[in-house]
């Protein structure tokens, strides 16, 4: 089954996140402590989860506004990376300049298995930010995008959207609290496989899940890259949705590429099975490419992955 039409109005999603500038370096292997290697390919690139995500929304046919913490304003990469969005017609009103700080800022080497390594600085002021008005944030809002790192600043507002009716999906890829406030103020929570477990304290994807369902109502899944994403049904039981198979060169942003073609299906009204296969689908495509998120498909690559992929014999 293809993935469903976007509808003649392109959902709205806010995603809530830090912006981050991204020096990227393609080497062979990656050094030794002390030692010194040449890259064969570099790129700055705008980035970041929440960003990423919206790269692939507004690629994939969505609207997307950015939301959240950058560093002063006079900044060269603050410009650098509003010039970035503005390609693709990111609303970027909602983003606050904090004055004096820096934007976050990382290194990134993809070795030739497109595996990336990465090294990131986050003022630690910028989780203190105050975020703009929650009406003016939910109007015309159709669903919010976050990671559970910004816990500390958008839960309230993702608690008010849900009270609203508002799909909240967050991404979880570092270990939270089982008394996380994310998990009650949140409709969908997708975790990587080592957030997951450590988070539930439990070594196995599967019974992590089992015990985070006694804790939230929101819909359960795990990443796995390319071992696929497991999942709970409506009756929790365990269900899987496998990855696409394709040549990897770059990993950079595949993971939030997948999160946001997944929150722009949710607002689409497909299925789980559907969201899931069509974000699986959209960053299968961003792995064969370099350029990080920018790599992100338009969607009538999506559909026809899908369209082959529905057509191949079991």
């Amino acid at each position: 089954m293809t993935a469903a039409k976007a509808t003649s109005r392109a959902p709205r999603i806010l995603c809530i996140g830090m912006p981050v500038r991204d020096l990227t370096f393609q080497v062979r292997g990656l050094p030794a402590r002390g030692f010194k290697v040449g890259a064969e390919r570099f790129q700055e690139i705008a980035g970041g989860n929440a960003l990423n995500s919206a790269i692939a929304i507004a690629k994939l046919g969505g609207r997307a506004t950015i939301c959240g913490p950058m560093g002063d304003a006079s900044e060269t990469s603050s410009r650098y990376i509003f010039d970035d969005m503005a390609k693709l017609g990111i609303v970027t009103q909602d983003i606050v300049h904090m004055p004096g700080l820096v934007t976050p800022i990382s290194a990134i080497m993809i070795d030739p298995s497109g595996e990336r390594t990465i090294i990131t600085f986050r003022d630690p002021r910028l989780w203190k930010v105050h975020l703009p008005d929650t009406n003016r944030l939910l109007d015309d809002c159709d669903a919010i995008l976050t990671e559970n790192r910004c816990a500390e600043f958008c839960t309230e507002l993702c608690a008010e959207a849900r009270r609203r009716g508002i799909p909240v999906i967050v991404d979880v890829d570092h270990v939270m609290s089982m008394r996380e406030g994310l998990l009650t103020a949140s409709s969908h929570l997708i975790f990587s496989s080592e957030a997951l477990q450590a988070t539930a304290d439990v070594a196995d994807d599967a019974a992590a899940l089992h015990k985070l369902a006694k804790v939230t109502s929101s819909f359960l899944a795990g990443t796995r890259g390319p071992q696929g994403t497991i999942w709970l049904d409506p009756n929790g039981a365990l269900q899987e949705t496998p990855a696409f198979p394709v040549h990897t060169v770059d990993t950079l942003g595949a993971g939030d590429v997948f999160h946001g073609a997944f929150a722009l299906a949710v607002t689409e009204q497909q299925s789980i099975p559907d969201a899931l296969r069509f974000a699986s689908a959209t960053a299968a495509l961003k792995c064969t490419r370099f350029g990080g998120a920018f790599a992100a498909p338009q969607r009538p690559e999506v559909e026809a992955l899908l369209a082959q992929s529905a057509s191949s014999p079991a």
